[in-house]
């Protein structure tokens, strides 16, 4: 209602264009069962124009809630009336639509429990969204506006959008475009645990999921404890290769930023909240952050090339071990998400979604018959226990669970080596498998009796390993450093770059040479990159040449390296170029 006011709208716009530079905006008709006034979105939509900024119409169906998300009932006539009016509305005025992520069926009312029948919520409601896709939202504007364009916008928790009616496998053809919500916000305090890395993974995923077809990234400002969430997110999501920015939104960018909790604030970090004060002559806004962050990034932004990974599988509508490719992100593993099997790779690494596909067992043998490397998570082997697994290798998965401190790391037999211990002790699930068919490369060690953390199996031409999970997800950053390298060693294949180091640091590579290392940490830490046949790294920001030593494998699973060791500074990034054959 703010925009009414004429000299506020143009007093607020100065504001905001001080500080980021917006090149586009979307305006909202309809959000919590309140309406625009039509003239009124026409006379902003022209202020906006005047001014050389693109403007596109916005849709957010969301219910008056009590404190938890409600979304619309499709079920009832007037909700359905509803939506189709202000998809025809939205229409006259755009020839573009997005729609907020609040586009699902949550609710359980008597008109949902008839509809429904005896399919599952799940069915229901994903064969409800697509019909009120086709026909009241897209076929509504469409039959107003031929030339509209409307893009849905997914929610960033993907692993769930089955249960509410998102539809991965059908939305995306419904719909002219998608977009990507790459919000992560705090990884502990936040109900869902969204881990930072998937600012980037989704991006990638749903990249796949819509090819050609995924129009960019969106976050917000909420539910961050210290300033530098909020920048990390809006790198990640470029570093995912983002095609636009959405920050949500207007009246969020003018509310005041503070610091917040940053107890590394007077080392050099990316985020100098000095600069950032000083940038808005000492009253900073998110806008102010905003531009801070974007700015740092664009002189090599576009000197990234296609994103590389670990190719991993997702199909659409899958569920188990949940979120899990964010955490192992967040320990140096990157992942290249498929909505298919990704067949045509090398290294494949599997979770336990995966198991939704009824051919996995044999595609996974297809790719060891043809000399290719497969990794499978121990949730994964639960999953396929009983369908066909077990004529792969003979490991069985048992309901004992074990806490293991210390670590130990093998390629033969022997003694093996001291590979570290743990900040507390780690349960992880009792995987038993036979001796000598199969190998405990990286064992956990509890009351001086080993259990597998990565057991390691030849199949015909190719390579099988199955990688132990912890009961919690994040006890994988408990692990010492040592075994997340030998870890690492293992599973990563010939990908061009790794590297060696402590947990909640991640690695972003590019199929032209450059790559990201960045820190989530809260303390500075020293960092190993290893690259393949590369005798020189230039960093891209400060044009410094770093030369490299050579290193040796350490078993026959691991290519040879060039090791080049640096300090990433708290919640901080380095870019870097190879100085020849990886490119």
């Amino acid at each position: 209602m703010k925009m009414k006011d004429r000299q506020w709208l143009e007093s607020s716009w100065s504001t905001i264009r001080s500080q980021v530079q917006v090149d586009k905006v979307y305006l909202e008709t309809y959000r919590s069962r309140q309406l625009a006034d039509e003239k009124l979105v026409a006379e902003v939509k022209e202020f906006f124009t005047q001014q050389g900024i693109e403007v596109s119409g916005a849709i957010c169906f969301s219910d008056d809630d009590n404190g938890q998300f409600a979304s619309f009932t499709y079920t009832m006539p007037e909700d359905r009336a509803c939506v189709k009016h202000v998809s025809e509305m939205t229409a006259k005025l755009f020839d573009e639509i997005i729609l907020d992520d609040f586009f699902f069926a949550n609710t359980k009312k008597s008109s949902d429990i008839a509809a429904k029948g005896d399919l599952s919520w799940t069915d229901f409601r994903v064969k409800t969204m697509d019909e009120v896709s086709r026909d009241l939202v897209v076929g509504a504007a469409k039959a107003v506006n031929p030339k509209v364009k409307i893009i849905i916008k997914f929610p960033n928790w993907y692993e769930h959008f089955q249960g509410n009616g998102y539809d991965l496998a059908e939305q995306p053809r419904i719909f002219d475009a998608i977009y990507t919500g790459t919000e992560t916000r705090d990884p502990v305090q936040t109900d869902q645990n969204l881990q930072q890395y998937e600012s980037y993974e989704i991006m990638r995923y749903f990249d796949e999921v819509a090819s050609g077809r995924n129009g960019g990234g969106w976050v917000d400002t909420y539910d961050i404890k210290y300033i530098d969430r909020y920048s990390e997110q809006l790198w990640l999501t470029v570093f995912g290769k983002a095609r636009e920015m959405t920050l949500f939104n207007y009246g969020d960018l003018l509310h005041p930023a503070v610091a917040g909790d940053r107890p590394w604030q007077k080392e050099q970090t990316n985020v100098n909240w000095d600069k950032i004060v000083a940038r808005a002559k000492g009253n900073p806004i998110f806008a102010t952050v905003a531009g801070d962050a974007l700015d740092q990034i664009k002189p090599f932004v576009s000197k990234l090339g296609k994103p590389v990974g670990i190719a991993s599988y997702r199909p659409s509508h899958a569920v188990g071990e949940d979120f899990l490719h964010n955490f192992l992100g967040m320990i140096g593993i990157p992942i290249e998400l498929y909505p298919t099997f990704p067949s045509s790779s090398d290294v494949i690494l599997l979770t336990e979604g995966a198991a939704f596909d009824p051919n996995l067992v044999s595609e996974i043998e297809q790719q060891l018959v043809a000399g290719k490397t497969v990794v499978v998570t121990s949730g994964l082997w639960h999953a396929l226990q009983g369908k066909g697994a077990e004529d792969l290798v003979e490991i069985r998965y048992t309901d004992h669970r074990v806490a293991v401190t210390n670590f130990i790391g093998a390629f033969g037999p022997g003694a093996g080596t001291d590979i570290g211990k743990s900040a507390a002790p780690i349960v992880i699930p009792h995987l038993r498998f036979l001796t000598n068919d199969a190998w405990p490369v990286v064992r956990g060690i509890a009351d001086n009796n080993g259990f597998p953390m990565l057991l390691m199996t030849q199949y015909a031409k190719g390579t099988l390993y199955v990688l132990t999970i912890p009961e919690n997800f994040t006890d994988l950053y408990l692990m010492p450093a040592e075994t997340l390298n030998a870890l690492r060693s293992y599973v990563l294949g010939n990908l061009p770059v790794r590297i060696e180091g402590p947990a909640k640091i991640s690695v972003f590579a590019y199929d032209n040479g450059t790559f990201i290392v960045e820190s989530f940490r809260d303390d500075s830490a020293e960092v190993t990159v290893l690259a393949t046949s590369v005798g020189s790294l230039t960093e891209l920001v400060s044009g410094q040449k770093l030369i490299g030593t050579a290193r040796k494998p350490r078993h026959p699973a691991e290519p040879a390296t060039t090791a080049f060791t640096m300090t990433l500074p708290p919640h901080s990034y380095r870019v870097f170029e190879v100085g020849n054959s990886m490119k």
